[in-house]
């Protein structure tokens, strides 16, 4: 398995920078967002527009934040990650999911799906992105406010990690 290029300490600085930014700066980053990664920004606004619950949409927005950071802490110049990129790495996640879903051996289903986490080549931000839609699912379950489209917002942010992970990123040259 490659090397993470957004690394533990990437991503400690993200969450930091991110948890210190009022609305404003917030605001001004997403603006950022839309000109470097518009694809990505929509992917989660979508949601907003489909009546997903404001908390859900905050959440994956937060997320997206602290991946965009993130990528901005790490030595990569990245590419624009496009519509059909986000298509592609989507039917890929779904494709392994459904797979480890449908084996008749609740084992090897398991070892699927360790397998395929495990190949992800951005393990740290992939753990980060887990960490947050389990925290986000425990604050739902407490609440009673489960819903339908909880399960389309945790593959939106499974898959802001996917488009990272496998985008073709250049090393900035110093």
């Amino acid at each position: 398995m490659p090397m993470a290029r957004i690394a533990v300490s990437h991503i400690m600085a993200a969450i930091q920078k991110v948890q210190a930014m009022d609305m404003p700066r917030r605001i001004a980053m997403a603006d950022e967002i839309y000109q470097a990664q518009p694809h990505m920004l929509a992917s989660c606004l979508v949601h907003k527009q489909m009546g997903v619950d404001e908390r859900a949409v905050n959440m994956l927005l937060n997320i997206l934040l602290v991946c965009f950071q993130a990528m901005k802490e790490s030595p990569y110049h990245w590419p624009l990650i496009s519509a059909e990129d986000q298509e592609r790495y989507l039917q890929r996640h779904l494709g392994a999911v459904r797979f480890s879903e449908e084996m008749t051996d609740p084992v090897a289903g398991d070892q699927a799906r360790r397998q395929y986490v495990g190949s992800n080549p951005e393990q740290p931000l992939l753990a980060y992105v887990m960490n947050e839609n389990n925290r986000w699912l425990a604050d739902v379950a407490q609440r009673g406010a489960e819903a339908e489209s909880d399960k389309y917002v945790m593959m939106a942010a499974v898959n802001l990690v996917n488009c990272i992970a496998y985008a073709q990123a250049d090393a900035i040259c110093a």
